[in-house]
C-alpha cells in the first residue's frame, strides 16, 4: 500500500483541520505498519541459509558375518568292505568208528562232555565164535609139525645128495641114483616152505583174532568235545551193520566261518584279507579272523538258471570261551581296504568328476570368501570318502548352490567423511556501504526493501535521490 503525502495542502476552517489531522493519523500509523512489513519481509528475504543439522551417530562395529550352511572336515577311520551272510562250522573233528564185529556193551560219554585222547569211550561185546579161535591154534600146531617132519626129510635128502657125489666123482654110482638124491633134496626143500608159508597165514589170522579181541573198547582219536552220539547199549556194530560212526568228537577252540559271497564281490577277495563278523546271539560284540580260502566252485543250489551265483569263502577264528557254536548264523564284513586318521567327506556332498577325474567342491575361509577346490578321492564306502588332496582338516566345505551375496564382486569401502567444518557454507559478505560506512545485514535489507516501498513522487526523476526537505515535513505532519 503507498501513500502520497506530498499534495495534502492544510484547510481552512477548524473541521477540515480534525478531518486533516485524523487523515494524517491513520496515514502515518497505515505507512509504519508498511515499513515494519516491509523490514521483516527483508529480513526473511535475506536471511543466509544454515546448513542442515547432522544428528552424531554411533560408531557402527563390523557388519554381523552371513550364516552360510557349511560342513567342517574332520579325519577319522573309514574302511571298504564287501558283506556277506554266513553259517559257524567245525573247524577240527574226528569220528570214532567200531572195529570189530559184535554188541555194544556200554556207551561212557554223552553229548557235550570234554574227553582226553585215548579215553574209552565205548565196550563192545565181539560176536567172533571161541571155536574158530582154537582151530586156528590145531591148525597152527599141524603146520608146525609138518614143517618139522618136513625139514628132517630134507636134511636126509641132503645127506643122500652129498654121497651121492662123493661116488660119482670115484666113479662108484650110477648116474640114475646121483639124479634121484639130488631131485629128493629139492622137493624136501620146496615141501619145507610150502609149509613156513602155511604157518605165516595162519598166524596172520592168528593176529587179527587177537587185535579183533583188543578193539573191543572205542577210545577218543582226538581231544575234544562229544558233539554227536549215535551210539547206545546193545546195538550191533561192525561189517554186518552201516559205516554210522559211533560219535564225532571236536576241537572247539577254534572254529570255521563259511561265508557266502556274491559273484560281483568274490573277485575283490585275497587271501589273508582281514574278516570281521558278529552274531545276534552275542549283540554288540565282534570277532576277527583272516580269509583262509576262496571255494572256485558255486555254492549248492546257486548258479543255476535265473539264480545268482554265491561262492563259499572260508576263515578260522579262535574261540578259547567256546562261546561260538556251530551253525550259529553269521554277518560277515570283509576288509578290502582301510586308512587311519584319515581327511574325510561326506559321500553325499560329492559331485561329478570333471574331465581329468576331480571332484570339485566349494570352501568358505575365515573371511567367508569363496574359494573353487579340486579334489582327489581315495577309499569310499556307504557313507563316506577318503580325500587325498584337495581339503583339510578344519575347511568349512559349503553345501548346495553357492548364494548369490557370494557370486557378487567385492565393493570398495567409501572413503572417510569430511570435517564438520566443510558443511557449513560460508558466512555471506556484506558490501561496503557507498558513504564510507558499515551497515549490518538488517539495515541494509531494510533500507533496500524501503527503498522498493515507497513509490517515487509525481516530479521526481527516476534514479534521483528524493527531496530530503518535503519528506521531512511529510513525515512531521
Amino acid at each position: 500500500m503507498i501513500v502520497n503525502l506530498t499534495n495534502v495542502s492544510p484547510p481552512s476552517s477548524r473541521n477540515g483541520r480534525r478531518l486533516f489531522r485524523r487523515s494524517s493519523l491513520v496515514a502515518a500509523v497505515a505507512l509504519a505498519v508498511v515499513l515494519s512489513a516491509g523490514v521483516v519481509l527483508a529480513q526473511v528475504l535475506h536471511q543466509p541459509k544454515l546448513a542442515p543439522t547432522i544428528a552424531p551417530q554411533a560408531p557402527m562395529g563390523p557388519p554381523a558375518p552371513i550364516k552360510f550352511d557349511t560342513v567342517t572336515i574332520q579325519r577319522g577311520d573309514i574302511q571298504q568292505i564287501v558283506e556277506a551272510a554266513g553259517k559257524l562250522q567245525l573247524y577240527k573233528y574226528a569220528d570214532a568208528n567200531a572195529q570189530v564185529i559184535g554188541q555194544i556193551k556200554d556207551v561212557l560219554v554223552s553229548v557235550g562232555d570234554t574227553v582226553q585222547m585215548g579215553k574209552l569211550l565205548v565196550e563192545i561185546t565181539p560176536t567172533l565164535q571161541p571155536a574158530k579161535a582154537e582151530t586156528n591154534r590145531a591148525q597152527m600146531a599141524r603146520l608146525q609139525a609138518e614143517l618139522a617132519d618136513q625139514r628132517a626129510q630134507m636134511d636126509f635128502a641132503e645127506l643122500q645128495f652129498k654121497r651121492q657125489t662123493q661116488l660119482k666123482a670115484q666113479n662108484a654110482t650110477r648116474e640114475e641114483s646121483f639124479e634121484s638124491s639130488r631131485m629128493s633134496m629139492s622137493s624136501a626143500s620146496a615141501r619145507v616152505d610150502a609149509i613156513n608159508a602155511q604157518i605165516r597165514q595162519v598166524e596172520a589170522t592168528l593176529k587179527l583174532d587177537e587185535d579183533s579181541r583188543q578193539h573191543t573198547q572205542v577210545v577218543a582219536p582226538i581231544s575234544g568235545t562229544v558233539v554227536a552220539l549215535n551210539a547206545r547199549p546193545g546195538q550191533m556194530v561192525g561189517a554186518p551193520a552201516p559205516a554210522v560212526a559211533l560219535m564225532r568228537i571236536a576241537d572247539l577252540t577254534k572254529m570255521t566261518v563259511q561265508a557266502r559271497v556274491a559273484e560281483v564281490d568274490v573277485t575283490r577277495l585275497r587271501r589273508g584279507m582281514i574278516a570281521n563278523f558278529t552274531t545276534p546271539g552275542y549283540p554288540g560284540k565282534q570277532w576277527s579272523g583272516k580269509l583262509r580260502q576262496v571255494i572256485p566252485v558255486p555254492a549248492d543250489g546257486t548258479g543255476e538258471q535265473g539264480k545268482q551265483t554265491f561262492y563259499n569263502v572260508l576263515f578260522e577264528v579262535d574261540n578259547p570261551e567256546q562261546e561260538l557254536m556251530s551253525g550259529m548264523s553269521t554277518q560277515v564284513q570283509f576288509i578290502v581296504s582301510q586308512a587311519k586318521a584319515a581327511v574325510l567327506l561326506p559321500i553325499k556332498l560329492l559331485g561329478e568328476t570333471d574331465d581329468d577325474g576331480f571332484y570339485n567342491a566349494n570352501v568358505l575361509d575365515a573371511d567367508q570368501q569363496l574359494s573353487r577346490r579340486k579334489l582327489k578321492i581315495g577309499i569310499r564306502n556307504q557313507h563316506q570318502v577318503q580325500v587325498i588332496s584337495g581339503l583339510a582338516v578344519g575347511d568349512q566345505l559349503l553345501v548346495g548352490p553357492i548364494p548369490a551375496v557370494l557370486l557378487k564382486p567385492k565393493q570398495p569401502s567409501p572413503p572417510a567423511s569430511p570435517a564438520a567444518s566443510t558443511l557449513l557454507p560460508a558466512a555471506p559478505t556484506v558490501p561496503a556501504n557507498p558513504t564510507g560506512t558499515t551497515s549490518t545485514p538488517k539495515q541494509g535489507a531494510a533500507a533496500a526493501s524501503f527503498s522498493t516501498l515507497v513509490a517515487p513522487s509525481k516530479g521526481t526523476v527516476p534514479g534521483a535521490a528524493p527531496s530530503g526537505g518535503a519528506s521531512a515535513a511529510s513525515i512531521v505532519h
